[in-house]
């Protein structure tokens, strides 16, 4: 029998980014194809068919890395119940570029910079600033701080809607979900930035949206699942809310001529508040210091909670 090759055995699902063996080597691991030696599967995305083929591959897997901050599709696909193996995300590794796209987001809506965008005569002058605006954001998560430390210079009034009231830098106050409706009513921009579960989905519905106080706007940069499109179409529609930047939509991606693209205080972008270009290094670096901590038997970052479902 001949003797085992010495380091962790890693695999990845499919084919993955050019510096992958150079990281696995570092780290003091092997790359192997999935199979029987499999302890660490990486996953860069693409059908969660092969995702499944790969687990099969390779029962011995205790670790999955995913290369997305969300993971409510592998939830729905069941997978984050395999027994055995700890799952890790990229969330909180790309939480710069995402608080930067919805910092970016808000100063359009509150300009009306989407209005102006489309006006073809000079108009009448309209605006608020953000400077001591009171800012209501929905989690508390990485893309959520980051947020929060961007809205500093502005000497906004923060508030946070969490699952647990603990404290969050740069708060107020935080409050749990039950006292939703009470702070929507206070804010002049509401920003969306949880996760999307089954507790969560349309956490933003007809009610929630009137309850928010007239003319605020709405920054949705987390799923576009978390807000009921139609009742955000209406709500819009009516005026009484003053706009809404959208990063992320239901359906996605959002289908030509539906009513958002026409909606004059709407602004919505293709998803891109973290582009390719922009999440590979943070991404490289998320995997290279798990496959670290792996190696080493140390504790995981990003490590996925399955009954939360982030």
């Amino acid at each position: 029998m001949s003797a085992p090759v010495p380091g962790v055995a890693v695999s990845v699902a499919r084919p993955g980014p050019d510096w992958l063996a150079d990281s696995v080597a570092a780290a003091g691991g092997r790359l192997v194809p999935p199979g029987p030696d499999t302890e660490a599967l990486l996953w860069f995305g693409g059908d969660l068919a092969d995702l499944r083929s790969a687990l099969d591959a390779a029962p011995g897997t205790r670790w999955v890395q995913l290369p997305s901050a969300g993971v409510d599709s592998y939830a729905d696909a069941g997978l984050l119940d395999s027994p055995g193996i700890t799952w890790t995300s990229a969330k909180g590794a790309f939480s710069r570029p995402v608080a930067e796209h919805a910092l970016a987001l808000t100063l359009a809506t509150l300009r009306h910079l989407p209005e102006r965008a489309r006006a073809r005569s000079w108009g009448r002058p309209a605006g608020t600033s953000l400077f001591g605006a009171d800012v209501l954001v929905l989690g508390a998560g990485g893309i959520a701080r980051t947020y929060l430390d961007l809205l500093a210079p502005f000497g906004t009034r923060n508030v946070v809607v969490r699952r647990q009231a603990a404290p969050v830098p740069g708060t107020e106050r935080t409050v749990t979900t039950d006292q939703l409706h009470a702070e929507l009513a206070r804010a002049d921009v509401v920003v969306v930035a949880a996760a999307l579960t089954t507790r969560t989905r349309a956490l933003l519905g007809a009610d929630e949206l009137a309850a928010m106080r007239p003319g605020a706007v709405l920054v949705n940069i987390a799923r576009g699942g978390l807000v009921d499109t139609d009742a955000l179409v209406a709500a819009l529609a009516s005026g009484r809310l003053g706009g809404a930047a959208l990063d992320v939509t239901d359906p996605e991606p959002l289908p030509d001529g539906h009513p958002l693209w026409d909606l004059p205080t709407a602004l919505v972008t293709p998803h891109t508040a973290d582009t390719r270009e922009m999440i590979e290094p943070l991404l490289r670096a998320r995997v290279e210091e798990n496959l670290r901590r792996f190696v080493a038997g140390e504790t995981l970052d990003g490590v996925v909670d399955p009954v939360a479902g982030y």
